[in-house]
C-alpha cells in the first residue's frame, strides 16, 4: 500500500473509532455519570469538555474560545495533511514518524469535529491511582498522545550518531 494511502487510512481509522466510541458514550452513559470498571484504576465517565486538553481555555468567553480551538485544530490538521501528502510523493521520514503524524492528524480531526459540530468534546476514559487522577480523555486524545510519543521516538532514533547502537540493540 502506498505511504500516502496508509497514512490517511490510519488517520481515518482514528476518526472513525473516535466517533463510534463518542456516539456510544453519548447514547449509553448519562452525562456526568461514572461507571467503575477497575476499582482504584479505571472508570468510564461521560464528560463534555468545552476547552482544550485538561479543560485548558474552558474559562474563556465561549465565542472566542470556540473560534480559537476550531481554528487551531483546523490549522494543525491542514499542516499535518500537507506533510503526509508530500511524504507520499517524496519520503520525508521513517515509518515511525509517518505513523505518529497520522495518529496526531486523526486525533486532531476527531476533536475538531466535536468542537465544530456539537461545540464540546466528549471525554469518557478516566484513569486514577490512589490520589493521582488523570483528567478524562477520549480516543482522539489517546491517538494524539501516542502519535506524539512516536514522533519523539523517531527524533531520538534519527539524532543518534552514525555507528552507535540503541540500548535495545546492545542487549
Amino acid at each position: 500500500m502506498p505511504r500516502r494511502a496508509l497514512s490517511f487510512l490510519i488517520a481515518a481509522g482514528v476518526v472513525l473509532l473516535d466517533r463510534l466510541t463518542k456516539l456510544a458514550i453519548d447514547r449509553l452513559v448519562p452525562l456526568w455519570q461514572t461507571h467503575q470498571v477497575i476499582p482504584g484504576f479505571f472508570n468510564i465517565v461521560h464528560m463534555e469538555n468545552a476547552g482544550a486538553a485538561f479543560s485548558l481555555f474552558a474559562g474563556i468567553a465561549s465565542g472566542w474560545r470556540r473560534f480559537f480551538l476550531i481554528a487551531s485544530s483546523a490549522i494543525a490538521a491542514a499542516l499535518l495533511s500537507a506533510v503526509l501528502w508530500r511524504d507520499g510523493a517524496r519520503p520525508v521520514g521513517s515509518r515511525t514518524l509517518r505513523a505518529g503524524l497520522a495518529l496526531i492528524l486523526g486525533g486532531a480531526v476527531g476533536n475538531l469535529y466535536d468542537r465544530a459540530i456539537p461545540g464540546t468534546v466528549t471525554d469518557f476514559i478516566e484513569l486514577y491511582l490512589g490520589s493521582f487522577h488523570w483528567p478524562a480523555f477520549n480516543v482522539a486524545d489517546s491517538a494524539i498522545t501516542l502519535g506524539a510519543a512516536l514522533v519523539l521516538l523517531d527524533m531520538l532514533i534519527a539524532t543518534r550518531p552514525p555507528g552507535t547502537t540503541s540500548p535495545a540493540q546492545k542487549g
